[in-house]
């Protein structure tokens, strides 16, 4: 007997060890380990099947503290100026004017304020227009390897961001008309919960090459409601890329998949800025109207309408699905 109880001793034991972790969240039914190329090149092997301590990572995330606000002006075009929700006296020192339109940036997973896709917009935006651009600093919550955890603290950003947007509108009588968000990746569905958690009312909203792994069955990601006018650019559809429509109006380059000049997964993923970042110096760049995101994808479009993509004015009533060619390097636009 006591020998018995011995062995039960040290089974108990080993099973404290290694305390049970259950699932309790399935971003994808079918499928729940998957390689994510990051922003570096590198793959990544993330679960998209969240555990008890993968939600308990992600609730130690508190975007309304951690996430950091930069202004890039004319006036300050290379070096940022701080915005914080709730200090006023900040806004008397800094160059924001809400007689500008004001931009949004949104980076994505394990990127921060350095990302290319920053480097890539700021300049463009202070060259086409003169705007106020805050690019969000979120890498507190998407800086974790943890994919599940990032797409977790993707909502809580969001909420969060919405939150800064309408304490800057009150204290400044800015408007939600002047808004244009624009969002990468984990960041393109950013975009669009910051819309919904403001009624919808932000004038532009775009989503370039919004994230697909964890998001095909999640009700968080990008709809055609969250501003007045939405747009999403895919360029690594079915891979980094979310594949099929998000927006008012979706764009899928040389089908949306591989991009002339790229040989690699980032590279496609990371065109959609480039692209976009172009359109804001030169427009050029005319999407041919299809039935289906399956004809955009095989370029087997004869629909009537074309449409620009990008640019700096919201494109407002328009919508569809448009297929488009590039060239394999700058100036990407072929029109």
């Amino acid at each position: 007997m006591y020998k018995s109880i011995a062995i039960l001793f040290v089974i108990f034991a080993a099973s404290s060890a290694f305390p049970y972790d259950p699932v309790i969240r399935k971003l994808d039914e079918d499928l729940r380990h998957q390689y994510v190329e990051g922003p570096d090149g590198a793959l990544h092997l993330v679960d998209l099947w969240g555990t008890v301590s993968d939600v308990a990572e992600a609730a130690r995330y508190n975007p309304d503290r951690q996430n950091v606000y930069h202004l890039y002006t004319r006036q300050n075009p290379t070096v940022s100026q701080p915005m914080l929700i709730g200090n006023e006296g900040l806004l008397g020192l800094n160059n924001y004017n809400p007689a500008r339109r004001t931009i949004v940036l949104l980076h994505g997973w394990l990127d921060d304020v350095t990302a290319d896709f920053n480097r890539a917009l700021v300049p463009a935006f202070l060259s086409a227009e003169d705007v106020n651009v805050i690019v969000v600093d979120w890498s507190a919550g998407a800086g974790t390897i943890n994919y599940f955890a990032a797409v977790a603290n993707t909502l809580t950003s969001g909420e969060s961001v919405a939150r800064f947007i309408e304490w800057l509108n009150s204290v400044t009588g800015a408007s939600p008309t002047m808004y244009h968000v624009l969002g990468h990746s984990l960041g393109g569905h950013q975009a669009g919960i910051i819309g919904r958690n403001v009624g919808g009312q932000l004038a532009y909203l775009t989503a370039l090459d919004a994230a697909y792994p964890g998001w095909i069955n999640n009700d968080n990601k990008l709809r055609p409601s969250d501003g007045v006018y939405t747009e999403a650019i895919h360029t690594n559809a079915g891979l980094l890329g979310y594949i099929g429509t998000l927006a008012d109006a979706d764009f899928y380059p040389n089908g949306g998949i591989d991009m002339p000049g790229c040989n690699s997964q980032e590279c496609d993923h990371a065109r959609s800025f480039y692209y976009f970042a172009e359109s804001l110096q030169t427009g050029g760049f005319t999407g041919r109207r299809c039935a289906s995101f399956l004809t955009a994808m095989s370029g087997n479009c004869f629909l009537w309408g074309n449409l620009r993509m990008g640019g700096l004015v919201p494109k407002t009533g328009q919508s569809g699905i448009y297929y488009l060619q590039t060239n394999a390097a700058p100036p990407f636009s072929r029109g």
